[in-house]
C-alpha cells in the first residue's frame, strides 16, 4: 500500500514577529538594574531596516556582567526586586525605533577581551534572531587587544561600539542591513 499521498501543500515559512508583547512582556523587563541606583546608566538606540528607517516593533535584549566582572547566578532574571542585578534586560523600540535599558557598565569577562553586552535582535521580516555585541568606549588599546574587535576592520568594528552619552550613558544604533550594518555573529 505504502504511504498515504499528499494532498495539501506545505504552509509558508514565517518570521519573528510582530506581534512580540504576546507572551514576552513583563513588568520592569528593561531595568537590569534600578533607575539612579549607584552605578547604574541608560543604554538606548535605535533600530534601523536595510532603507535607514527606524523600525517600530524590534526586541533587543542584553546580557552583561556586572562592573566587577561577574556574571549574575541568581535564578529569575524577569523577577526584578528593585536592588538586584540580573545581568538580562529586554526592551521593545518604540515608534521611532528606540530602545532603552537601565543597566551598569560591564567589567571585563576575561582574559584579553574588553567589556561587552551580549545583544540579540529580533524583528518582523527576520527569519530568525540575530546576535552582536555591544562594546564600551574604552581606552583603545583595550578594544584594540579584544579578539573579535581585531579580527574586524574599522568600519565593522564602529557598528560594535556604543558612544558615551553627555550624561555619562551608552548610545548604540543597530542597523539590520544597508550602510553602516552592524557585524552579526553566527550562532
Amino acid at each position: 500500500m505504502g504511504a498515504p499521498r499528499k494532498t495539501h501543500a506545505p504552509s509558508a515559512g514565517q518570521t519573528v514577529g510582530p506581534f512580540f508583547a504576546f507572551g514576552l512582556a513583563y513588568p520592569k523587563m528593561h531595568e537590569v538594574v534600578f533607575p539612579h541606583s549607584a552605578g547604574a546608566i541608560v543604554l538606548g538606540g535605535t533600530v534601523f531596516d536595510g532603507a535607514g528607517a527606524p523600525i517600530p516593533d524590534a526586541i533587543v535584549e542584553i546580557w552583561g556582567a556586572d562592573a566587577d566582572g561577574s556574571v549574575a547566578r541568581a535564578r529569575g532574571a524577569r523577577r526584578r526586586d528593585d536592588h538586584s542585578f540580573t545581568g538580562f534586560g529586554r526592551a521593545m523600540t518604540d515608534d521611532e525605533g528606540h530602545y532603552e535599558f537601565w543597566t551598569r557598565e560591564p567589567g571585563p569577562s576575561g582574559s584579553g577581551a574588553a567589556p561587552f553586552f551580549a545583544a540579540v535582535v529580533f524583528a518582523r521580516g527576520l527569519p530568525d534572531k540575530l546576535h552582536t555585541r555591544i562594546y564600551l568606549p574604552s581606552d583603545a588599546a583595550v578594544l584594540d587587544a579584544d579578539p573579535l574587535l581585531a579580527s574586524l576592520d574599522a568600519d565593522e568594528r564602529a557598528t560594535l561600539v556604543a558612544t558615551r552619552t553627555p550624561d555619562g550613558g551608552l548610545h548604540h544604533d543597530i542597523r539590520l542591513q544597508g550602510e553602516k550594518e552592524t557585524v552579526f555573529l553566527a550562532f
